[in-house]
């Protein structure tokens, strides 16, 4: 079915026979760089896909082309926008420039191991020119985009095989989590006490909201009498303009308590913000933002997020983001003896399993209050008197 052909040094000539088209052989040539081997092992994945019914690539689709394909032809239909835009970055600035050149079908998985290994990125300052090595984290964000467009190429006959299922990509240590004592807490937002933003903060560390749920909140989706908050919508920013959109799993969408002190400020605040709307000359709606500038507009994410490092830094807390609000939240909830099931709920995770990794170090501290309560119930032990046997 396929014979092997040395070219050059280090370099081989695949040549399969895939059958006859109108009296002709059909012939597929590959030229494989490396060893005897490595140009066998493909010779034999080719003709293990031909037993099989997968059809070996035809025409010279570049991985740029392909890439760019999967873009339009799966992920735009598939994924939200801003999933779209985060695969586009890095099929431009990274996959492209590396690989975009090279034949799909001629992918080889020695070649995206040694780019992984490599894998570095250019940041100009001035006229010096400085190369910084891609975190791990960046470099799994990139192996996974490339993997699931060569799997759209296998399920589509492109390939034969994903070539990704053989490369690993770098481990990542997880980064140790922020959290805020209760202390912190009271010296954060005395600091945030004069800023235009303290309501927004005092309603994330009250509630374990995600930014962009915060910023998404209208009058409507508060329930100040029966203290709950539905969370329906979030907002973003996309390429300058703040937009906004539905959560992005069903898991997301759900009804957060709160507590008696957050639903008395917010009607104080609510009550504020009438009473500016009305100086203003406009009545303040139902359908109006919670949380905005001084101009009603929506708040800027990026604004709120360099604000608030702003804040912490004139606190002395050291680096704290704000979603490290919400795993305060979170961390607080639990070593007060909230349920994980209670505190999944709260914070839109799929799963308890998720909440309980995320949060597994917080749970393992809990142990000693855990053994003191048992032992408030459990008899003391004691020792009774044994017969001697000689």
């Amino acid at each position: 079915m396929g014979h092997l052909r040395q070219r050059t040094k280090g370099s081989w000539q695949i040549t399969i026979y895939s059958g006859y088209v109108n009296g002709r052989a059909v012939r597929h040539h590959e030229t494989i760089e490396g060893t005897k081997t490595d140009a066998m092992r493909r010779m034999r994945e080719l003709e293990s896909g031909l037993d099989k019914g997968v059809p070996i690539p035809v025409g010279k689709l570049t991985v740029a082309e392909h890439l760019h394909n999967w873009l339009e032809g799966y992920a735009r239909t598939a994924c939200s926008q801003r999933t779209v835009d985060g695969y586009e970055s890095i099929v431009e600035n990274h996959l492209i420039p590396s690989f975009g050149y090279v034949q799909l079908k001629q992918l080889q998985p020695q070649a995206i191991q040694v780019y992984y290994s490599r894998a570095n990125k250019v940041v100009k300052a001035g006229e010096a020119v400085k190369v910084e090595r891609l975190s791990a984290r960046s470099v799994q964000h990139i192996h996974r985009v490339l993997s699931q467009s060569l799997k759209y190429a296998v399920r589509q006959g492109i390939l034969g095989r994903n070539v990704c299922e053989l490369v690993d990509s770098p481990s990542s240590r997880k980064k140790a989590m922020r959290t805020l004592t209760p202390s912190e807490v009271e010296v954060l937002l005395e600091t945030a006490s004069s800023n235009q933003f303290y309501p927004v903060i005092y309603t994330a560390v009250s509630t374990g909201l995600r930014q962009a749920e915060l910023l998404g909140l209208r009058w409507r989706d508060l329930d100040l009498d029966l203290m709950g908050i539905s969370v329906s919508r979030t907002l973003y920013k996309r390429r300058g303009v703040c937009q906004f959109k539905e959560p992005k799993t069903s898991g997301s969408s759900r009804r957060v308590a709160m507590t008696p002190k957050l639903a008395l400020f917010l009607k104080e605040y609510k009550a504020e913000r009438e009473s500016l709307y009305w100086h203003l000359g406009v009545a303040l709606t139902l359908d109006d933002l919670v949380f905005t500038n001084y101009d009603g507009k929506p708040v800027d994410p990026s604004y709120l997020t360099h604000t608030f490092a702003k804040i912490v830094k004139q606190a002395g807390l050291g680096r704290v983001r704000f979603h490290d609000l919400r795993h305060t939240f979170a961390s607080l909830a639990l070593l007060r003896g909230a349920k994980p099931k209670v505190i999944s709920e709260a914070l839109g995770h799929a799963s308890v399993a998720f909440t309980m990794d995320t949060y597994s170090h917080i749970i393992s501290g809990m142990q000693e209050d855990m053994m003191a309560l048992l032992d408030e119930v459990l008899p003391a032990g004691f020792l009774f008197e044994r017969p001697i046997i000689r």
